[in-house]
């Protein structure tokens, strides 16, 4: 391991970061223009990001300076090391703002207050660049618009990912950065669209800016401002979920607005190399792409499932939705009320459907928006959202979850082994659009899928120790190494985390950075032989 060259990445990412935060600074610095430049300067609104920028922009200039010489990318292991620890510095530094606004507000400077602001600033931001969605904010219309656009442009950054926008800019500093964009890019495949990495690099950013920039002219034709209009399609497009709102999509209380949103996170879904693609003029791709296929029908017929049940059955009683836990239950009369709302949404098979395709794509997708409170919806369609929440998007989208076409293998591999209980000597290899699938990719998709529910499992009994209801402990740690967002019961659409202790909170944010950096990114530097 060459720690120089990975100390050169991390500072380089550093100084993307601290330019990065300029946007969210003028914001807060706009909002609070009317004070004295010396209360702009230590207001908490303002103050934490000047912090946050001098200091980004200066420990990523003195250590890339220290160690320029030594910053050749030449093996795995340094790519690997440089996104695993560069995310989680950017999560560190990207949280100053958040950590200096919740220790000025929360009114407790005690040690406790202390790791308490840390933590909860942490956890927001490393939820912001995984595009978990997950927050700890009880109240979000409070908070000052410049955190709230930083935290939604850190999905935006997150969700293509902010080292490869690095990689734009690497391949002319010295750095080779295969490795690293193996490292990040979600899914099991790292094709290239052009032989120079940052050439696809930049390809990649190109459509996700162009399809985010039609997402936002439409947002704001449909009554948006620009501020919801960025912030929302910043959530969208990179499949995170974070809104200004404390009812998210359903706030806005348009059809219009909700079917635009349905339709970009479906989009965010699939890979970009497809966008590209059908932006070339060749829309047959999405025809021939069995893993597009498997991932429209995924969503069909969750929305048709969903849309049946929700029709015939309607919503569960008052009382037995009250039986799902809460961390803070509200009066039975409140309660009440809130069902009724919730089951007029989907009184007509108009509304059902609408609800049904919102909320299947948001979790399928990872993305988290909400438009109800699905967790007063009937029990099937509750346990086939958590289904859904390990499916994920496609491979190189910017969806969380497993990925579709890894259940896609899983699916033929196991199928393949029923098979050769019957014929034990036949020869069949796995095949996915007629093209077969190496073994040795075939055995790290099925350790990959038995990593993932391994550490699920074992992050929910740990989880169990702070959580007093087996639901919210569970579907917590799914929410955030899925990186979907919401959960049930105590993490549900309506609900927050900000109440989980903060041993509990470490726990997730760790699950987090698992999660988007698809678990065999992190562990591999478990291993002391790494850094030998």
């Amino acid at each position: 391991m060459h720690k120089r060259t990975v100390l050169y990445g991390v500072a380089r990412l550093l100084q993307v970061m601290g330019l990065a935060m300029l946007p969210a600074a003028v914001i807060a610095w706009f909002d609070t223009s009317e004070s004295t430049t010396m209360g702009m300067l230590f207001d908490p609104e303002f103050s934490g990001f000047w912090i946050a920028i001098l200091a980004s922009v200066l420990f990523g200039t003195v250590f890339a300076t220290m160690f320029k010489k030594n910053s050749t990318t030449q093996t795995v292991r340094e790519g690997f090391a440089i996104v695993t620890l560069g995310w989680a510095v950017l999560a560190l530094f990207g949280s100053i703002p958040f950590f200096i606004y919740f220790l000025e507000t929360g009114g407790d400077s005690s040690l406790y207050g202390i790791i308490h602001a840390f933590t909860n600033g942490v956890f927001e931001i490393m939820s912001g660049f995984t595009t978990t969605g997950s927050t700890i904010l009880t109240d979000i219309e409070s908070v000052p618009r410049g955190l709230l656009f930083w935290r939604s442009l850190t999905h935006w950054l997150g969700g293509m990912g902010i080292v490869t926008l690095a990689l734009v800019i690497f391949p002319a500093l010295g750095v080779s950065g295969y490795h690293m964009f193996k490292g990040e890019v979600p899914g099991p495949t790292t094709e290239r669209l052009q032989p120079r990495l940052a050439q696809t690099a930049s390809i990649l950013w190109g459509v996700y800016a162009l399809l985010s920039l039609a997402e936002t002219l439409l947002l704001l034709l449909g009554g948006m401002d620009w501020f919801d209009a960025l912030c929302h399609t910043f959530g969208t497009m990179a499949t995170g979920g974070f809104s200004t709102k404390n009812l998210s999509i359903g706030h806005f209380q348009s059809d219009f607005i909700h079917w635009v949103v349905t339709i970009f996170m479906f989009l965010a879904g699939i890979n970009f190399l497809l966008h590209y693609n059908v932006l070339r003029g060749n829309p047959r791709v999405l025809k021939v792409d069995r893993e597009f296929r498997f991932y429209l029908g995924v969503i069909i017929t969750g929305v048709v499932i969903a849309t049946v049940i929700l029709s015939v059955e309607g919503l569960p009683s008052v009382d037995y939705s009250r039986t799902h836990y809460r961390h803070d239950p509200v009066p039975y009369e409140d309660f009440a009320a809130h069902v009724h709302a919730e089951e007029e949404k989907v009184e007509s098979l108009y509304g059902s459907f609408r609800e049904a395709a919102f909320q299947v794509v948001a979790i399928t997708t990872t993305t988290g928006f909400g438009t109800v409170d699905f967790d007063v919806w009937p029990t099937t369609i509750r346990l086939m959202l958590v289904v859904l929440m390990f499916f994920g998007g496609c491979a190189g989208s910017t969806g969380g979850g497993m990925k579709m076409i890894r259940i896609l293998i899983n699916i033929k591999a196991a199928w393949r082994e029923i098979i050769k209980m019957a014929r034990p000597r036949i020869i069949r290899p796995v095949k996915v659009g007629g093209v077969p699938i190496e073994e040795v990719r075939v055995g790290n998709i099925v350790s990959f899928f038995i990593l993932f529910l391994g550490l699920t499992i074992l992050s929910s009994i740990l989880m169990t120790f702070f959580v007093p209801d087996l639901v919210t402990a569970f579907t917590s740690v799914v929410a955030c190494i899925a990186n979907i967002g919401p959960g049930l019961a105590g993490v549900g659409s309506v609900e927050n985390f900000n109440w989980i202790p903060i041993p509990g909170k470490w726990i997730l944010i760790f699950n987090m950075l698992l999660g988007r950096l698809e678990i065999f990114t992190v562990l591999v530097l478990f291993r002391a032989s790494i850094w030998r």
